[in-house]
């Protein structure tokens, strides 16, 4: 696995800047009005349709959720070696 090249500060400021902006109601209402392709559409189908055949039942779908967060906390870990809580809900 490569290595997680971490983005510049400048171009982490960027990207904190354009996702933590409010939105027009303007903004807001042509997003939620443009019209979803149907490639993606069947291909967002075709993924809940896997995912639900793979872990059939909601206890199975919230212990993968719970498994991938672990996953990501972990990644997350500051090179220091200081611990980062993996499951802070339970």
């Amino acid at each position: 696995m490569k290595p997680i090249r971490v983005p510049s500060p400048g171009a982490l400021a960027r990207i904190r800047e354009i996702s933590e902006r409010t939105l027009t109601a303007d903004e807001m209402r042509a997003a939620l009005a443009a019209p979803i392709a149907a490639a993606e559409e069947e291909e967002t189908l075709s993924l809940i349709r896997w995912f639900k055949g793979r872990y059939p039942t909601p206890g199975e779908r919230l212990a993968y959720g719970r498994r991938a967060y672990r996953r990501w906390a972990a990644a997350q870990a500051p090179e220091s070696g200081a611990p980062v809580d993996p499951d802070p809900v339970e």
